[in-house]
C-alpha cells in the first residue's frame, strides 16, 4: 500500500502543511526542504499519480461550513443568503463550487486531510460556530482560506464579518435613548464569538450612558423561536418582571420572547421594547414589526468569494479583516417613550 502525505510527515517528523506544500510545489518550505521531502516520498512509495490528477483538474472553490453545537441553523434565512452570496460571487466567475459539511462529533482531522488533497483551489470557511482552537486544524492548509462571519487573533488568514461589538453598541444606544432607562439583555445560552462580542457592545453602551452594567437584567434563552418562547414563558411565569426594554443577541430570540411577553398580557413597544440583530425577514411580519440590525448577508458571501479569487493571482500576501458596516433598522418593536 502506497504511503500516505500524514505517514509520510511523521518518517520525517515534519508538520503535515509541509509535506502538502513540497508534494503540491506550493512555496512556504525551502528547496532543501523540498528536496527532501520529494526523495523520501519516492524512497517510501507515495502514489505521484494523486498529485498529478489533482494537478490536471482545473478545481473547486470549497463552502465549508463548521457546525459545532447548532447555532448555523442552515434553513434558515441567513444562512441561505450567507450562501447565496457565495454561490452568486462564484457563479460570475464561472468558479465550480462545492459546499462541504464538518461536524465536531466527526473525526475533523481525516475531514482536513480529505479536503487537503480534494480538487480544492480555495475554501470559503464559515466559522460562525468556531474557536480559535478549532480553527488551528484549517490553519496549515496549503490554498488560500477566507473566513466567514469570524475572526481570531493572531491568524494569518483573511477574514470577512462584521463590527458585532459596535453593531450591539448601535442597537443599545438607540433603545437607551427610546426607553430612558436601563435595558436588559435577551443573551444567547449557546456561547460562540459573535454573541460575546455583542455582549461587550451591550455594555459599552450601558458604561458610556452612565449606567451601571451590573444592574440590566439578562435573560439566557435558546437561540431559536420556539426555544427562546418557552425560555423566556418559563420565566415570566415565575413572577419575573420584564426589563422596560430588551436587547437580543439575535431576531430568532427576539421574536420568540416577543410572543411569550405579549402572551403573558404586557403590550410592546408601550411596555416592553425589544430590538434584535440579523435583519431576517420574520420581523416584518410579527406585530408590531421588529426593529432589528441589518447584517448585509449577501453582500459579505460575495465579499470572502472576491477576496479569495484575488488571492489567486496574488504575488505577495499580506493577511486582511475586512470589516462589513451594518445598519439600524427602525420598525415598531422600539418607539419613543413620552
Amino acid at each position: 500500500m502506497a504511503i500516505t502525505a500524514k505517514e509520510l510527515a511523521k518518517i520525517l517528523n515534519i508538520s503535515e502543511a509541509a509535506v502538502s506544500m513540497a508534494l503540491n510545489n506550493k512555496p512556504g518550505v525551502s528547496t532543501e526542504r523540498k528536496k527532501e521531502i520529494l526523495a523520501a516520498a519516492e524512497k517510501y512509495g507515495y502514489d505521484f499519480t494523486r498529485v498529478q490528477r489533482k494537478h490536471s483538474m482545473a478545481g473547486s472553490v470549497y463552502f465549508v461550513i463548521y457546525k459545532k453545537h447548532g447555532t448555523v441553523v442552515t434553513d434558515t434565512p441567513f444562512f441561505s443568503e450567507l450562501s447565496g452570496g457565495v454561490e452568486n460571487a462564484c457563479r460570475e466567475r464561472n468558479l465550480k463550487l462545492r459546499t462541504r459539511y464538518i461536524y465536531e462529533d466527526e473525526d475533523t482531522p481525516k475531514e482536513i486531510e480529505a479536503l487537503r488533497y480534494s480538487d480544492c483551489i480555495g475554501m470559503i470557511l464559515l466559522g460562525t460556530e468556531m474557536t480559535r482552537e478549532d480553527f488551528n486544524a484549517f490553519s496549515d492548509l496549503p490554498f488560500p482560506l477566507v473566513l466567514l462571519d469570524a475572526s481570531f487573533q493572531n491568524i494569518n488568514r483573511d477574514t470577512v464579518m462584521i463590527d458585532n461589538v459596535q453593531a450591539a453598541y448601535l442597537a443599545t444606544s438607540y433603545l437607551i435613548t427610546h426607553i430612558r432607562t436601563q435595558p436588559g439583555y435577551l443573551r444567547s445560552s449557546y456561547s460562540i464569538a459573535n454573541f460575546e462580542e455583542r455582549a461587550d457592545g451591550f455594555y459599552k453602551a450601558i458604561r458610556e450612558s452612565g449606567m451601571s452594567s451590573g444592574k440590566s437584567v439578562v435573560h439566557r434563552l435558546t437561540p431559536s423561536i420556539e426555544g427562546a418562547y418557552e425560555d423566556m414563558k418559563a420565566i415570566l411565569q415565575e413572577g419575573t418582571v420584564p426589563a422596560r426594554g430588551y436587547f437580543a443577541d439575535n431576531d430568532l430570540i427576539a421574536v420568540g420572547a416577543m410572543r411569550a411577553i405579549l402572551n403573558a398580557g404586557y403590550r410592546i413597544p408601550q411596555d416592553v421594547a425589544i430590538i434584535g440583530f440579523d435583519n431576517m425577514p420574520i420581523g416584518n411580519y410579527t406585530s408590531p414589526t421588529l426593529t432589528t440590525v441589518n447584517v448585509p448577508k449577501t453582500y459579505m458571501g460575495e465579499t470572502a468569494v472576491r477576496r479569495l479569487t484575488s488571492l489567486f493571482t496574488a504575488k505577495n500576501f499580506v493577511p486582511v479583516r475586512i470589516m462589513v458596516s451594518v445598519t439600524l433598522v427602525k420598525r415598531n418593536s422600539v418607539h419613543i417613550r413620552k
